[in-house]
C-alpha cells in the first residue's frame, strides 16, 4: 500500500470523554466505519479549536479509513458530504494518482483479510497498525482496468445502497406509529382535542377518550419488560475453537452486529448454546447497546450478547421500539472508566407500556411487514455484497473479463 499512498497516518490516540461537545466537527470512531459506508448514527463531535489541534488525525473527502480495533480491517471511503472531520483509532490512508480511493477500499475490505489476520496485534484486544497497513500487497490494475471494476461493482453497491436507505425509510415509518400510538399518544389526545379521526374507525375506537392522572390514556398500564419479552444471553464459547476457515457454525461477538456478518465460526456444542435467526432483536452488552434486527445468517450467540424474544401477540416492532430509549438512557448514563457495560440488573428494570391485547394486534397488523421486507433486505444487500466480493480478486486478477462480470450481475439483480 505504502507504494500507491501518499500519507499512511493514524487518527488521533488518546483520552476523548471529555472533549465530547453537542455540536461542532464530526469525530468518527471505529464504530462509525462500515464495510464501504460511514455510518453517522452515534457521531461525537468536538470544538473546532480542538480539531485545530488535531491536524495529524483530520479527514477529507477521498481519504480511506480503516479500523484498527473491533473489527480490524473494516474500511470506508470519507464521502464528499463530510467535509470536515476527524477521528480516532482507524489508519488513515490518503491516496496517489496510480490507484482510485474507492478501488483500494474493496481491495482492504474484501481481498486484505488473510493479510489481516496474520498482522493482528493483541490477542485479547485486536488491532490492525500503520506498519501492517503499508506493507499489504494487492495486484494494481491500470487506472483505466480500476475505473471499469469500480463500474461494475458499483452498481452492485448501488443496489446494496438502495435496499439500506430503504430499510432506513421503512424502520422510520414503524417507529413514527410506534410513537404516534404509545409514546405521544395521539388519537387519545385528537380524541380529548375533539378532532376529526384519522384512523379507522375500528382502530379509533380501541383508543381511550381521556389520560388517567399519570399522563397516560386511561386504562392502559406499565408493567415489567418481561410481561411482553423474555432475554436469552449467549454462551461463553471458548476462544481456542474459534476459526476463520468456516469450520462449524458461525458465532456472533459484539464488533460483528454492526455489519451482521460474524468473523469467526466454532466447532463447539455449548450446552448452554443458542443460535440466532433473521429477525431477532440482538443486544451488545458491552460499549454501546443498541437493538439490532438480526439481518444475516443463523449463528450461535457469544457471551456479553444478549437476544429481546417477543412474547407470543407480541411483535419485533413493539417490543424493539420499547426497549431502545431504555437501552440508550442506560448508556448516556452508565459511567465506566473504561468501557461501559448492560447487566441484568439493568435489563430487570425495564418496563414495557400495555394498551392491551387488541390494540397491540391492531398495531401487529400494521407494521409486521415493515420488518418482514427489512430482512428480506438485509438478506439481499448480504447475497450481492457477496457477489461482489467474490467479483472483485478475479476481475484483478484476468480470471474473469468485464463482460463476463457484468452477465454474472445482470443476473443477480
Amino acid at each position: 500500500m505504502s507504494d500507491v499512498a501518499n500519507e499512511v497516518t493514524v487518527g488521533h490516540v488518546g483520552p476523548m470523554a471529555s472533549e465530547y461537545v453537542d455540536k461542532g466537527i464530526p469525530f468518527l470512531r471505529s464504530l462509525n466505519i462500515e464495510p464501504f459506508n460511514i455510518k453517522y448514527d452515534g457521531v461525537k463531535f468536538i470544538t473546532p479549536s480542538f480539531h485545530k489541534r488535531l491536524q495529524k488525525s483530520s479527514l477529507r473527502p477521498g481519504d480511506v479509513v480503516i479500523v484498527r480495533t473491533g473489527k480490524p480491517g473494516t474500511c470506508a471511503v470519507i464521502p464528499d458530504w463530510l467535509l470536515e472531520a476527524n477521528c480516532s483509532d482507524v489508519v488513515i490512508v490518503r491516496c496517489s494518482e496510480r490507484v482510485r480511493p474507492r478501488f483500494l477500499c474493496y481491495v482492504v475490505n474484501s481481498v486484505a483479510g488473510h493479510h489481516i489476520s496474520s498482522h493482528i496485534v493483541g490477542a485479547v484486544q485486536q488491532h490492525f497498525n500503520v506498519g501492517s497497513a503499508r506493507t499489504l500487497e494487492f495486484l494494481l490494475p491500470s487506472i483505466e482496468g480500476q475505473d471499469a471494476i469500480l463500474a461494475i461493482l458499483g452498481t452492485l453497491d448501488d443496489k446494496i445502497d438502495l435496499n439500506r436507505r430503504m430499510n432506513e425509510t421503512l424502520e422510520a415509518m414503524a417507529r413514527a406509529l410506534f410513537r404516534d400510538w404509545f409514546v405521544d399518544f395521539g388519537p387519545t389526545r385528537a380524541k380529548m382535542a375533539g378532532q376529526t379521526p384519522y384512523l379507522v374507525t375500528e382502530i379509533w375506537e380501541l383508543f381511550p377518550d381521556r389520560l388517567d392522572d399519570e399522563g397516560k390514556p386511561e386504562g392502559w398500564s406499565f408493567s415489567s419488560i418481561y410481561d411482553v419479552a423474555s432475554v436469552v444471553y449467549g454462551a461463553p464459547f471458548a476462544s481456542s475453537l474459534f476459526n476463520t476457515q468456516c469450520d462449524g457454525i458461525p458465532l456472533v461477538r459484539i464488533r460483528d452486529l454492526p455489519s451482521e456478518k460474524p468473523g469467526v465460526w466454532t466447532t463447539e456444542n455449548h450446552p448452554k448454546g443458542f443460535k440466532i435467526l433473521p429477525g431477532m432483536i440482538v443486544v451488545g452488552m458491552d460499549g454501546e447497546f443498541r437493538a439490532h434486527l438480526w439481518g444475516g445468517e443463523e449463528a450461535w450467540l457469544n457471551q456479553r450478547v444478549c437476544v429481546f424474544q417477543p412474547n407470543e401477540g407480541i411483535s419485533s416492532v413493539f417490543l424493539r421500539e420499547t426497549i431502545i430509549p431504555q437501552l440508550k438512557f442506560i448508556e448516556d448514563t452508565e459511567v465506566a472508566t473504561t468501557v461501559i457495560h448492560l447487566g441484568k440488573g439493568d435489563i430487570d428494570g425495564f418496563t414495557s407500556l400495555f394498551p392491551g391485547k387488541t390494540l397491540i394486534s391492531a398495531f401487529n397488523d400494521g407494521v409486521e411487514v415493515f420488518y418482514k421486507k427489512i430482512v428480506q433486505n438485509k438478506k439481499e444487500a448480504q447475497s450481492l455484497a457477496q457477489l461482489r466480493d467474490l467479483l472483485l480478486p478475479k476481475l484483478m486478477s484476468g480470471e474473469i473479463r468485464v463482460r463476463d462480470a457484468e452477465k454474472m450481475m445482470a443476473n443477480a439483480l
